[in-house]
């Protein structure tokens, strides 16, 4: 457990929690850079989609390799993509490359193995891998909500005609995490669940846990009664009826997975950060600009494509810092250090 010198360190790491999640957007609903000035994003009037055209860094970068995270099938992933893929093709002139992982550990490894060279991550993934490639990557941006926050949740889900009313009635019953690297679907619940004292390990306060692998699969794993409860992400914000904006509840609605109807939620979390998209380091800085750039400008000029890609409406992007997820990356090394005391 991350000790309680740790908490006040996440309302300092994320100061745009208090402010209300229903709020127009605003600007002083973002924080501020690390160094305290204001962060570029997608509103501002100097951001715009590069020229189409080959750069200098392309002899050092040949191919743009992206990672896209598990989670949902390989098959949507791809379809959802391939628009966003043709366009970074068409600006950047370099053949673009779509890698989806079976899970999150899978685009973690290609950027450890410098096999991608950007990839949209969760907050915890991109923790971990940052601690496995000890510094080797950075966040370029951070995508907005449609309120203009950068913030989402996590939330428990049941059947609704389980009986299950409240997180309490979760006694004994059995939970899915969705994928050990998720914010939102382990380390995040984890934390705050034993913050409010409930042990999260199994036969603590749950009969049962275990990993469905992935957050599609984990809300299915409980529509097919395999387990009782799931956590999943949403962005918090809207209709929770149809899936609020944005997130795995919406696309699976919009999929026609899911009817919302099916589910009751008894939980949810606080604010999480939203998670970057992520760049490697070692490529070079004119590369990381270019491209940043064109995150930032892409819901602007491609606003079906954004909304694509971020499952769910979206306002834009605004810069991101490592900074964002120090407090990650301490949760993610006192889960690792708890894992070794069990062992």
């Amino acid at each position: 457990m991350l000790p309680r010198r740790s908490l006040p360190a996440l309302a300092l790491a994320l100061p745009f929690l208090s402010a209300p999640r229903a709020a127009p957007a605003a600007v002083d609903i973002i924080p501020p850079r690390p160094d305290g000035g204001r962060r570029r994003r997608t509103q501002d009037p100097d951001v715009v989609m590069p020229e189409p055209g080959r750069r200098a860094w392309a002899a050092q970068v040949p191919q743009i390799r992206i990672g896209l995270l598990g989670g949902e099938n390989e098959a949507d992933r791809l379809a959802r993509f391939e628009p966003y893929r043709q366009l970074v093709e068409r600006i950047f002139q370099v053949p673009a490359r779509l890698f989806p992982a079976t899970d999150y550990a899978g685009v973690m490894q290609g950027l450890s193995a410098r096999q991608l060279e950007v990839a949209g991550m969760g907050p915890s993934a991109y923790a971990g891998a940052w601690l496995d490639t000890q510094g080797g990557i950075e966040p370029m941006t951070i995508s907005q909500q449609a309120d203009g926050s950068i913030a989402y949740v996590a939330v428990m889900v049941v059947r609704r005609d389980s009986g299950i009313t409240s997180l309490e009635q979760m006694r004994g019953r059995s939970l899915a995490w969705a994928d050990p690297n998720s914010a939102s679907g382990y380390l995040i619940p984890r934390f705050q669940l034993r913050r409010q004292g409930i042990g999260v390990e199994p036969g603590q306060f749950f009969g049962r846990t275990g990993f469905a692998g992935g957050h599609e699969q984990a809300v299915v794993a409980v529509l097919q009664r395999q387990y009782d409860a799931t956590v999943t992400w949403a962005s918090g914000i809207g209709d929770p009826n149809q899936g609020y904006t944005r997130g795995n509840l919406r696309s699976m609605v919009e999929k026609g997975m899911l009817d919302m109807r099916d589910l009751a939620i008894i939980w949810t979390s606080e604010p999480i950060m939203n998670g970057p998209l992520a760049v490697r380091t070692d490529l070079p800085i004119e590369f990381r600009r270019d491209f940043q750039m064109f995150q930032l400008a892409l819901a602007k000029t491609e606003p079906q494509i954004a909304r694509q890609i971020a499952r769910g409406e979206t306002l834009g992007a605004v810069e991101g810092f490592h900074e964002d997820y120090a407090l990650f990356v301490e949760m993610r090394r006192e889960e690792a250090a708890a894992r070794r005391r069990r062992s």
